[in-house]
């Protein structure tokens, strides 16, 4: 339990005004003063950078007690606003799992929004994997401790929690690691309760990272915990490949993984997936059971998803597996010929908020140089409706 130090400022009072929650357990999150975080971080100096995401930079602090915490401070040009701050407040102060990286606190003065962590010294998961050298530190025993952790973590969401809770946002970046290496999601200002028996909803805001987005939420705004499934899926695949998801090449071809690892399982040579800095440090049979299980997980339909409960017991036990069906994002089901936009004035000039339509056609082999490329992306239906709609000049 949080104990008062002098490195606080009040509590209360202030912050439940400004933020506008107030619950029992919020009641108990500390309020920091923006003094204290500015020494701790050495004024937010470059060198106590740790890295940048879609809410803006975070900070590696010192409190004077010593401890150890990571700032996140929310930029003044951030897409994500004052909604996502008072929605990560709300759900991570209520949630308490070894897989969840801990809320400290927050601050709330002048002009300053940021919330406080406790530090993770190895940062986050694809740092590890996706790095050349550092992939060679996680052997495949390590990788499925990992893989098994984030799984906990996701059912906690899921259905172990007072709350049901879909992140939306899962992916390798928002995946933390602590001094052991234990797994721990993190960012939740995307995230959504679901009531009791409530199963699926829809949004006209479609927020997330391409690469980790289920079809069905990111082309009609369906989420649900099976979009939650997906994203995991996605991850586990990265996890025992060392690639991402969303482009890389192979023998000169753009591929995206779920592609590359359907294609290697119906050849039967799931094993050629695995990253080569694990040669000879992994079992055959557990490997090759991981890597069905993330087909299953990123199947097209949501509803041959398995949840995550029937996810955490395959990764654990010699059951018999279903066969995986047809991956989304390929070439087929309800994505037949190039996708394209009618929005803009000439050939491909489309808003940002339509990179997912142009990520999708890309990953089934097409190209368009003068399309918008990035990471995060958010698709606002309203305003940009483009279900039924086709990229012209992309070929």
């Amino acid at each position: 339990m949080w104990r008062f130090s002098p490195c606080l400022l009040v509590w209360g009072p202030f912050f439940w005004f400004s933020v506008g929650v107030r619950t029992e357990n919020e009641r108990q999150l500390p309020f920091f003063d923006l003094s204290t975080i500015v020494t701790a971080t050495d004024n937010f100096s470059l060198a106590n950078k740790l890295g940048q995401g879609g809410f803006g930079p975070v900070y590696k602090g010192r409190l004077c007690n010593g401890q150890e915490i990571a700032v996140k401070r929310l930029s003044k040009t951030s897409g994500q606003g004052m909604e996502e701050f008072k929605n990560e407040v709300m759900l991570i102060a209520k949630l308490q799992h070894r897989n969840l990286v801990k809320l400290r606190g927050c601050c709330i003065q002048e002009e300053e929004k940021m919330l406080i962590y406790e530090y993770m010294p190895n940062k986050s998961l694809d740092s590890f994997i996706f790095d050349q050298i550092r992939k060679a530190l996680l052997d495949w025993t390590k990788r499925f401790e990992i893989i098994v952790g984030i799984a906990r973590g996701v059912l906690y969401l899921h259905q172990d929690s007072r709350l049901r809770i879909i992140h939306r946002d899962l992916k390798a970046s928002n995946v933390l690691l602590d001094a052991e290496m234990n797994p721990k999601i993190s960012d939740f200002g995307m995230a959504r309760i679901f009531g009791g028996n409530q199963t699926q909803a829809n949004t006209n805001r479609v927020v997330g990272t391409y690469g980790y987005m289920s079809p069905e939420y990111a082309m009609d705004g369906l989420f649900s915990i099976k979009s939650d499934v997906f994203s995991f899926g996605v991850i586990l695949l990265e996890i025992i490949s060392g690639k991402r998801n969303n482009g890389f090449y192979h023998e000169d071809r753009f591929l995206n993984l779920i592609k590359h690892t359907w294609d290697f399982w119906s050849e039967d040579r799931a094993l050629d997936l695995v990253d080569s800095s694990m040669a000879g440090s992994y079992s055959a049979h557990e490997v090759l059971r991981c890597i069905h299980v993330g087909l299953l997980c990123v199947q097209e339909s949501a509803r041959d998803r398995p949840p995550m409960s029937t996810v955490i017991f395959m990764l654990g036990n010699e059951t018999t597996l279903p066969p995986p069906k047809q991956p989304a994002f390929m070439l087929g089901g309800n994505h037949n010929g190039p996708l394209s936009s009618s929005s803009g004035t000439g050939p491909c000039s489309i808003n940002e908020k339509l990179v997912v339509v142009y990520t999708l056609y890309k990953l089934v082999g097409g190209t368009c140089d003068n399309a918008p490329e990035g990471g995060e992306v958010e698709r606002d239906w309203e305003r940009d409706p483009i279900r039924n709609s086709t990229f012209s000049e992309c070929k």
